[in-house]
This record gives structure tokens, sequence and C-alpha cells, in this order.
């Protein structure tokens, strides 16, 4: 790998207008990509891990300029792709390319399997279609299939099969990006490991530069040099894929660690849970866009909190403040707290009396006013301030409030997007 990036993505968004009323007036924007930066090197691998919804596909179809990004730059072997058109348009379009996500989708059930690896060479001026043909036989072997598999049409091939056949259009141009969405989500575990064999495989021997797209990250650790873990549409952790895996340094990080399989149990420690929905992308909350959610959501400096006792105290002052909780449906402020599993008193006696007056407040049908001294009380940093991906000492960078610079060098891992 060189030192110099292939693909370059500075401060990446694509927002989408919300349009409404009779006129059908831009009154919103749903933030899908918000200020994404990352490189990619050659014959590296890059993974973009998180939950469906947090803006991974998006990122993926911006990139390659499948969609007009809303602000910042992609830059592809120095050129800033924006500005690309005519003949220089076509040559990216050679050297970066797509696998989709669904392959039981991706191909015209009225053309051969041969025929579809081929069309990409048609539409970029190979006419010979002798010459196609052979082309397209050759990278069909080199994905495990063979050449009467060409004269076979889709219908005919399980679903790793047909992601071979996926890859093999993708390679048959002789790229040096390749793009990878979620290559084995709808795969069986037997099949997927086929699949993440050979991505490496491919990776190394033709010397790749990938983008691989996934919600799992132990998916991501198989192919993966570097990671970058999304969420709402941000990037809050990147890192070398062993980084990560050792020492997460975002509480979202940790939960997607946690939600990966382990055969022996006892070996995984406590899991990570989380709370609540993810939130809208068209009204995203204030400050750490994953503070609703976040296990380690930092108290107020003004009590003392026993581990995890805050976040069942924010989880109800969200739910007050959301109006989701009917005071009808409880007796008596005990059975609030129960329900947010506060049933315990607070060790702080300061917490404990006003949690205890919000929900005397609440039970007596003063929601506004047990929403008021929730706030007042229990606000948290993580509300007001919105952290950016800086370095930690991990030697990584990660945007959550928990976590300060070093004092150490961080290495440039820290200091750039890489």
């Amino acid at each position: 790998m060189t030192d110099e990036p292939l693909l370059s993505v500075r401060d990446l968004e694509k927002h989408y207008p919300v349009r409404s009323g009779v006129l059908r007036r831009v009154s919103g924007h749903v933030k899908a990509v918000d200020g994404v930066s990352f490189d990619v090197r050659a014959g590296e691998a890059f993974g973009l891990v998180g939950e469906s919804g947090c803006g991974k596909s998006t990122t993926a179809s911006t990139l390659l300029g499948l969609e007009a990004p809303t602000g910042g730059e992609v830059r592809f072997d120095g050129r800033a792709v924006s500005s690309l058109d005519g003949g220089e348009l076509e040559r990216f379009r050679r050297r970066a390319q797509i696998v989709f996500q669904d392959p039981n989708s991706a191909f015209d059930p009225r053309m051969t399997v041969g025929e579809s690896v081929a069309e990409p060479l048609a539409i970029h001026g190979v006419r010979d279609a002798d010459r196609r043909r052979e082309v397209a036989v050759d990278v069909l072997e080199r994905v495990g299939l063979s050449e009467s598999d060409a004269d076979r049409y889709p219908r005919e091939f399980s679903g790793g099969q047909k992601q071979r056949i996926a890859l093999a259009r993708a390679l048959v141009l002789n790229p040096d990006l390749l793009v990878v969405d979620e290559p084995v989500s709808a795969l069986d575990v037997s099949v997927q490991a086929e699949i993440l064999s050979l991505l490496e495989d491919l990776r190394t021997e033709l010397d790749l530069a990938m983008v691989l797209i996934s919600h799992d990250l132990s998916v991501v650790r198989e192919v993966c040099d570097r990671v970058g873990v999304m969420y709402l549409g941000e990037l809050v952790e990147r890192g070398p894929v062993d980084g990560i895996f050792e020492d997460p340094q975002h509480p979202y990080t940790d939960a997607l660690l946690s939600a990966i399989p382990e055969p022996d149990p006892r070996a995984r420690g406590d899991a990570v849970e989380l709370t609540g929905d993810v939130p809208d992308p068209a009204n995203p909350p204030e400050g750490c866009s994953f503070h609703p959610r976040c296990p380690s959501v930092i108290p107020p400096d003004a009590f003392e909190f026993e581990d995890g006792r805050f976040r069942a105290v924010h989880d109800l002052r969200l739910a007050v403040a959301d109006g989701t909780v009917d005071p009808d449906e409880y007796d008596d402020a005990r059975a609030v707290r129960a329900e947010f599993g506060l049933a315990n008193e607070l060790s702080d006696p300061d917490a404990e009396r006003v949690l205890g007056e919000a929900c005397q407040s609440l039970v007596a049908g003063d929601v506004d006013a047990a929403a008021a001294r929730l706030a007042e009380a229990f606000e948290s940093v993580c509300e007001r301030e919105d952290p950016a991906l800086e370095p930690t000492e991990a030697g990584h960078p990660a945007a959550c409030l928990r976590r300060g610079e070093s004092e150490s060098d961080p290495g440039p891992e820290a200091t750039t997007p890489e």
C-alpha cells in the first residue's frame, strides 16, 4: 500500500429535503450523511459499520457519484469526483465499482450470467463479442464459477453463487476500488465464510482498495484493515480493526461488539444494552446524537450516581419530555419508578428528593411540572455539546465526551482522516 490515499472523503454530506404542505415547500432535511471523513489507500480495505439506517449505503452511493453530495468533497486518485466529466468521468466509472446489497434483484432475468457479467465491457466500448465472452468467463472462474455457468440464467443459482456473479460483474472492468454493500447479510453462515474469504483473496491478488459496508463488526474484522463506526449519519469512531476490537472508545462501538455472538457466553462479560429507538434523522437530538440511547450518558456534576442508575433516570426524563408517559396508567409514584427500573432509592439524597418530587407531580397529572423538574436537575452535558471525532488514549479517534485527548503522541490515525 502507498502512503497517498486512492480515495479521500472529507466532510461528506448528503441531506434530503423534507417537503410539507399543499405547496410542498421544504420544511426540513433528513441528514442521511452528515460530515463523514476517511481515506482508503490502494490495496486497503476500509469497513463502514452501523445499524440499518445509519447512512452507510448512502455514503457509498454518494462517494461514487451515484448521488450528488450536499456538501464536502470526494477525491479519487487526487482528483475531485465532482469535477470529472466526459472521458475522465468514464475512466472513474471503470476504476470504481460497486456490488449492491441484494444479488437477487441485481440481474436482468432475461440475460444469461455471461451476458450480465460482460455488459459493462460493452458499455465501455469493447465491441468484440468473443472478447467480451472470454473476459467474462475468465472473471467468473476467478470468483469460483465455471465456463458452463456463463450460459445459465440467474434463477438457476443460489444466493451465494449470485453474490459471486455480482462480484464478477464488478471486477470485469479491472477496477482499482470496489465498494461492497452488505455482501453476506442474506447468506447462510457457511456461505458467508466462503464469500468473505473470496473477498480477501481478490483484494490481495488484484491489489484492490475496498470499502466494505456491514452492520456486523465480525464481518468487518474478517476482511478490513480499518473501520469507521457510523451512527445517525456521522462517524463516531474510526481506527484499525484490531484497535477497535481490543479497546473501543465509544459506547455505540461497545454495543455493536456486544452483539457479536460468542461460542462461550462467559467470555463476553456484561452485555451492553441500548435503550430506545434510533432517532429520526430529520429531527436529530441536540448535542451528542447518541445520548438518548447511550448506556454511559454523563450525569450532571451536582449529583453522584451508582453505575447505570443515571441511565434509568435519563430514560424517565426523556419519556416524560416526549409525552410518552401517561400518568393515568400509574397508581402511584412507586409504579412509575418501577416501570423505569428505579424502584430502589438513589444513593444521592438530593437526586432522590428531586426524582421523588417529579414522580409525585407526574402521577398527580402535572406532566409539565414533572418534565421541567427533571430537565432542570438532570440535564446531561451530552445534551448540550456535540462531540467531535478527536484523538483518544487508545490512539484512534472517537466522538465521545467521556474521552479526552491523549497526552502522548496519538499517531497518524488520530490526526488524519485515514
